[in-house]
């Protein structure tokens, strides 16, 4: 039998294609879902939509909802300073790192691996701590490089009793984004899902406008809109502009990017 997997689930496609692979896979899910205060907060609503919608499929998935606002209000980033201007362009261009929030996953992989600890009791002390961490976040998030995941789990295994079997797991560690995608439609295939309801039930706007539609504009835009692209798909979320206008933007933006490392 396989072990409980435990994940955090923010609603974008990388932790949604994640939570589609582990119950493929065979694993009994808990997702937490983390609001601490980020702009993009509509990303939770859309997670928790999900999680319903796969629950009523029959597949074993629970969601618990875990409020870091206080705690983490203080943090320097746009993404949690709702006055800050949102950095645009591609998404590995040097001021996405804007973007970053100090310590951020430390504290996600403190609560993943505490929940994990906790449920491995009655599973003969095994769990699997999922990430969908990727290639594509490493210049940018040095909290997402496979050495910071070796160095927290080394320091928790050492900080806790009988941590020997809970174990991190990055599936995505060497995947692109039109990778994830592609993973997420065989998942969908496997659960006999519509890879466009899931996916249209997630978020990756940093910025969305007030009726919760993506700008087309920002770096984790702009990623997304050309992982779909790559793989011949049309994005299912709503945008600001129409597909055909934001997917020239993205492209005309990565040529430009390309020209410029050139």
């Amino acid at each position: 039998m396989l072990p409980p997997a435990v994940m955090a689930l923010s609603g974008g496609m990388d932790s949604t294609c994640l939570l589609l692979r582990l119950l493929a896979e065979g694993h009994t899910v808990t997702a937490l879902g983390i609001d601490y205060g980020q702009r993009h907060r509509r990303e939770l609503v859309l997670a928790q939509r999900n999680v319903v919608l796969l629950q009523r499929h029959g597949y074993p998935v629970s969601y618990n909802l875990v409020d870091l606002r206080s705690a983490m209000s203080s943090l320097d980033s746009s993404l949690t300073n709702h006055q800050a201007a949102m950095p645009e362009g591609h998404y590995a261009e040097d001021q996405m790192k804007q973007t970053v929030v100090p310590n951020r996953n430390a504290i996600f992989s403190s609560l993943l691996f505490a929940t994990a600890l906790s449920i491995s009791k009655e599973h003969n002390g095994h769990a699997r701590i999922a990430l969908g961490v990727h290639s594509g976040d490493h210049a940018i998030y040095p909290d997402c490089r496979p050495e910071f995941y070796t160095a927290i789990e080394h320091a928790f295994k050492v900080g806790n009793w009988d941590a020997d079997h809970v174990n991190f797991d990055l599936p995505y560690l060497q995947m692109d984004k039109a990778g994830i995608l592609r993973d997420g439609l065989s998942s969908c295939e496997i659960l006999g899902l519509d890879f466009d309801v899931v996916l249209s039930n997630t978020l990756t706007s940093y910025a969305p406008d007030e009726k919760g539609r993506s700008l087309g504009t920002t770096g984790s835009d702009v990623e997304r809109i050309l992982a779909f692209h790559e793989i011949g798909r049309v994005d299912p979320i709503p945008y600001v502009q129409s597909w055909e206008e934001v997917l020239e933007n993205a492209l005309m933006l990565q040529r430009k990017f390309e020209e410029d490392q050139s």
